[in-house]
C-alpha cells in the first residue's frame, strides 16, 4: 500500500504514524507546505518508508502528479480544501478520505459519486472522530433495531487537569470550536429536520472515574448528514459536545454580547472583528502544550427490537498517550483517518462511489482496529 497523508499537523501527523505501524504499507508521503513541521513522536522513529514531501495545495498539477503516485489519500488539511482534493483524487485514480468538518462541502463531494463509481473508488468523507467514528457507532445501533427511534450521541475532547474558569484546553483549534458554539446544529425532532440554537438545551451524564459528571449541550455539525439521511425514518436524533461543569454558563453570555462575532466592529479608529481579537486575548491560555488531555464518548440508540423496547448503549474514554506524546484527541481523530484508508485499500470497504462512514465502514472491522491501538470502545 502506497498511501499518501495531505497536512502535517497534529492528526496528520498521527495518521502518518499509525499508517507506519502496518507492515503491509510500503510509503507513507506526508505532503504539507512545511513538510519539516512534522511532531516530535513521528520524526524520531526514523522509518526509511516515511517520505515527508512540500507540497501547496493550491497548485492543483502538483497535487495531481502524486495523488497518481498513490493507492489512497487521507486528507488532513483544513476543511475548505476537502472538495477540490477530493476532485483531484478522483481524477488521480486513487481511494480518498477526510476528516471532514463542513457538511455543505460533504453535500458537494457527494457530487462526485458517479465519476468515483465509474473509476471503481471508494471516496469517504468525516472520518474522523465527530464526524466519524460516531457516526459508524450510531449506524450499528440503528441496524440493530427493528424500529430506531432514538439517536442521542455525547462527544467531547477535555483536559485530564481542567483549570477554571472555562475548564477547557485547546485540543485542535479554537476558531473551530467558536464555529460549533456560534453555528445552529441540525436535529430530528419528530422525525423532521430542524434547527437548534448552539450552546443550549443543558443536561448532565455520569462517566466513570476520574472523569465524573460532565455537562452536554447542542453544537454544529457532529453528525454531518445524518439528519438528511434519516428525515422521517427516525423520531429524534442530536449530537451534544461534553464539556465540565461551568463551561456553558462562561461561553454563552461571552457569544450574546458579541464577543465571538465576526462583523468587524470600530475600536479607536480601527476596524476588528471581535473574535479574532477573542482568539487572540484567549488562546494563548488555553495552550497547554504539557497539558495531558482525554475523549469522552456516549452513543445511545433507542427503540423497538422483535416487538419490545431495546436500548444500546456504547461509551469510550482515552486518554493521551505518555509515551509517545500523541493526544487522545489525534488517537481518536487521526487513527480512524488512517483505518479508513487502510481498509479502502485493502479491500475490507467494499463499496464504491461517494458514501459515508456510518453506511460504508464495517463496525465490526472498525472496533477490533481501535482495539488494537487499545481506543476501548465499552458496549454498556
Amino acid at each position: 500500500m502506497n498511501m499518501l497523508v495531505l497536512g502535517a499537523g497534529l492528526q496528520g501527523s498521527a495518521c502518518a504514524y499509525d499508517l507506519l505501524n502496518n507492515p503491509a504499507v510500503r510509503v507513507v508521503t506526508l505532503a504539507d507546505l512545511k513538510p519539516d513541521r512534522i511532531r516530535s513522536f513521528l520524526a524520531s522513529r526514523a522509518d526509511p518508508r516515511l517520505r515527508p514531501v512540500p507540497l501547496d495545495v493550491t497548485d492543483h498539477a502538483a497535487v495531481l502528479s502524486l495523488m497518481e503516485r498513490h493507492d489512497s489519500v487521507m486528507c488532513a488539511l483544513p476543511y475548505y480544501f476537502n472538495g477540490t482534493m477530493a476532485k483531484l483524487a478522483v481524477e488521480a485514480g486513487c481511494h480518498f478520505a477526510d476528516l471532514g468538518g463542513n457538511t455543505e462541502i460533504v453535500f458537494e463531494q457527494q457530487q462526485l459519486d458517479a465519476a468515483a463509481r465509474d473509476k471503481n473508488l471508494s471516496l469517504i468523507p468525516d472520518c474522523g472522530l465527530a464526524p466519524g467514528m460516531i457516526n459508524i457507532v450510531a449506524a450499528e445501533g440503528i441496524r440493530r433495531l427493528t424500529k430506531a427511534q432514538s439517536v442521542k450521541i455525547y462527544v467531547g475532547g477535555l483536559p485530564q487537569q481542567p483549570e477554571p474558569p472555562l475548564n477547557y484546553q485547546i485540543v485542535y483549534s479554537l476558531e473551530g470550536a467558536l464555529d460549533y458554539y456560534t453555528t445552529p446544529s441540525f436535529v430530528l425532532r419528530e422525525g423532521r429536520r430542524v434547527q437548534v440554537d448552539s450552546l443550549s438545551e443543558l443536561e448532565h451524564l455520569e462517566f466513570p472515574a476520574p472523569i465524573h459528571r460532565l455537562e452536554a449541550f447542542h453544537t454544529a455539525g457532529g453528525i454531518s448528514t445524518m439528519p438528511w439521511q434519516y428525515e422521517g425514518k427516525i423520531d429524534t436524533m442530536e449530537y451534544k459536545t461534553l464539556r465540565y461543569p461551568g463551561h456553558m454558563a462562561v461561553m454563552r453570555p461571552i457569544r450574546e454580547l458579541g464577543l465571538l462575532a465576526l462583523e468587524p466592529i470600530e475600536v479607536k479608529g480601527q476596524r476588528v472583528v471581535p473574535r479574532d481579537v477573542f482568539v487572540a486575548a484567549v488562546g494563548p491560555k488555553l495552550r497547554k502544550p504539557e497539558g495531558r488531555d482525554l475523549v469522552a464518548l456516549r452513543v445511545e440508540v433507542a427503540g423497538i427490537k422483535n416487538g419490545a423496547p431495546c436500548t444500546f448503549r456504547w461509551r469510550l474514554v482515552d486518554y493521551y498517550d505518555a509515551e509517545r506524546g500523541i493526544s487522545a484527541m489525534m488517537r481518536t481523530t487521526g487513527y480512524s483517518l488512517s483505518i479508513t484508508g487502510q481498509m479502502q485499500v485493502d479491500g475490507r470497504i467494499t463499496a464504491r462511489g461517494v458514501r459515508m462512514p456510518d453506511d460504508a465502514v464495517p463496525f465490526d472491522g472498525y472496533v477490533a482496529e481501535l482495539a488494537g491501538r487499545g481506543i476501548a470502545l465499552q458496549e454498556l
